[in-house]
């Protein structure tokens, strides 16, 4: 658990440097969390891996850092920021250079739980603590994890959260969000029987004042996929649908443009991929015609997926 633990360093001197904060402090829970954590590494053997100790690291006590990271609390209420974020409770600021995103194969999450629902809610646990990108964590208002049926045979894939989905803590709540609700009640779903995640769980994060959304960078998408792998080999979806270039991208890599892609089932980790248009694509471009690309790129869904399909729903977007 090292490179959490610098990750965590590296968050605290981002504070300190960046945002003239003076002290972090952290949550009980979080205090906790790291003293089972240090009892753990005291049973470790030498040379294990364990992270040296001491209070320049976080806690007098606490030797390291591990499943739960010390960014708890960053939510926490009463405690904004002088750019009017909240914090967390206490972690003396050291002297460590700040945490980046790696391009080196990232790590696999442990997942916990006995049930799917127990397993998700275990690692959006994780994941609402994680600051493994100091830059994310520290504009971030929450992680948004994902959310939908533990159960689901359909999971949708986007990029990453905008402005709305970062207040309000959900995938696809926007303008795009009301749109890919339409497409999935037009499936004869709702979005209770299916699975919505991004690849990024934070927002990416803009300039102060600038409006809008960027595209996650590439080692962003690297060090956050983790958790969006786990996602998917808990839930095991029986088909994937790629929202997008970014997202098809994240997934699995720069196989080639959104256009030469959607409407072919390609594979990540064993599940078929669907990439389609991001529905912030048809807000731009609203011509039936492009409608019933996705629309057509669905359909092939609901196939493989052995869902009813009516003769209406054939003939959505077609010229009549």
């Amino acid at each position: 658990m090292t490179e959490t633990l610098e990750a965590l360093r590296g968050y605290v001197h981002f504070l300190h440097e960046r945002e003239g904060v003076r002290q972090v402090r952290l949550t009980r829970a979080a205090r906790m969390g790291l003293a089972r954590i240090a009892a753990d590494g005291s049973r470790r053997p030498p040379g294990d891996g364990a992270a040296p100790g001491g209070p320049g690291y976080l806690l007098p006590g606490s030797s390291r850092q591990g499943g739960r990271t010390g960014g708890e609390g960053i939510n926490r209420p009463g405690q904004p920021s002088p750019g009017g974020r909240r914090l967390p409770e206490s972690v003396t600021p050291t002297d460590a250079g700040p945490a980046t995103a790696t391009s080196e194969p990232a790590p696999v999450i442990e997942i916990a739980g006995a049930t799917k629902a127990e397993k998700l809610r275990h690692l959006a646990e994780r994941a609402s603590v994680c600051v493994k990108c100091p830059h994310l964590a520290a504009r971030r208002h929450t992680v948004v994890f994902g959310v939908g049926d533990p159960e689901a045979k359909l999971m949708f894939v986007g990029e990453g959260p905008g402005e709305e989905e970062d207040l309000q803590g959900e995938p696809f709540v926007g303008r795009a969000g009301q749109l890919l609700t339409k497409m999935i009640v037009a499936m004869g779903l709702t979005r209770e029987q299916v699975y919505i995640a991004n690849i990024l769980k934070c927002r990416p994060d803009m300039p102060p004042g600038v409006p809008g959304n960027r595209k996650p960078t590439k080692q962003e998408m690297e060090t956050c996929l983790p958790y969006l792998r786990a996602q998917i080999d808990v839930i095991q979806p029986g088909v994937l649908v790629a929202l997008g270039a970014t997202a098809t991208e994240g997934l699995l890599g720069p196989v080639g443009t959104i256009g030469s892609l959607r409407g072919k089932f390609l594979e990540y980790r064993g599940a078929p991929v669907m990439p389609t248009f991001h529905p912030s694509y048809l807000l731009r471009n609203s011509s039936n015609t492009e409608k019933r690309k996705v629309w057509e790129d669905l359909l092939k869904v609901m196939e493989r997926l052995e869902m009813p399909i009516s003769e209406k729903q054939r003939g959505f977007f077609l010229a009549k």
